[in-house]
């Protein structure tokens, strides 16, 4: 139950009805006994600078920011980053980061190749600057040949935009899984589903929020993902 003590998150973009971080962050606030509350937040493109401020000035602990947005609050929070899915509420102001890339802890990559130019693919070039990129706003068609990691921070789910093999991995960054990933895995490659990343960013941005070590198992249960 929600109540007056009750600390906010929320989760702004456009649209949000179908992300799984409510359910995911709800549950980790849960099982730490948290009263903590996450929220969706519908918010349109001329009202965002307004909902940035909303969140100071209702008391919010802070937000997750997706698509279309990361670039636009990156900018409007004067971020070092150029891209950012996490805002905390501290001193009465917005503190931006990016925990988009959080799955590539511990990876020893050379080769990388980001498929994408949103947000979740500025996270990723910016976290991998030896990575080429490919977009339909540049070059392309991707071209994976050489490469150890392939992110795919596109929205395309039902064309295969890249063949991958056995001995490369593929970070789909959508859910469920896109014919990308389905063909990626037919040929025996490795591939890290969107779900396994939010989990990544979700654990960062809980650990960013509240000062507590997330609780990753209830995270990957609440979306279904084997512990």
């Amino acid at each position: 139950m929600i109540t007056g003590a009750t600390r906010l998150v929320g989760l702004i973009g456009l649209p949000v009805a179908g992300s799984l971080s409510p359910r995911m962050q709800n549950a980790a606030f849960a099982a730490l006994g948290l009263d903590w509350a996450y929220v969706p937040l519908t918010v349109e493109r001329e009202r965002l600078e307004d909902a940035l401020r909303g969140l100071v000035a209702l008391g919010f602990a802070g937000a997750n920011v997706t698509a279309p947005y990361k670039l636009d609050v990156a900018r409007l929070c004067g971020a070092r980053e150029a891209s950012v899915n996490t805002l905390v509420v501290r001193g009465g102001r917005l503190e931006a980061d990016s925990t988009d890339t959080a799955v590539l802890a511990g990876r020893s990559i050379e080769q990388p190749v980001v498929i994408g130019a949103g947000g979740a693919a500025a996270a990723f070039v910016a976290a991998l600057p030896a990575a080429r990129q490919f977009s339909r706003r540049g070059e392309w068609p991707p071209d994976a040949s050489g490469a150890d990691l392939v992110v795919n921070a596109t929205s395309e789910r039902d064309e295969v935009i890249v063949e991958l093999s056995a001995g490369q991995t593929l970070v789909d960054l959508p859910y469920p899984a896109t014919a990308t990933a389905r063909a990626a895995a037919a040929a025996g490659a490795e591939v890290i589903s969107g779900l396994e990343v939010l989990v990544a960013q979700g654990a960062a941005s809980f650990e960013l929020w509240t000062g507590f070590p997330a609780p990753v198992e209830v995270m990957r249960r609440a979306l279904g993902l084997a512990a």
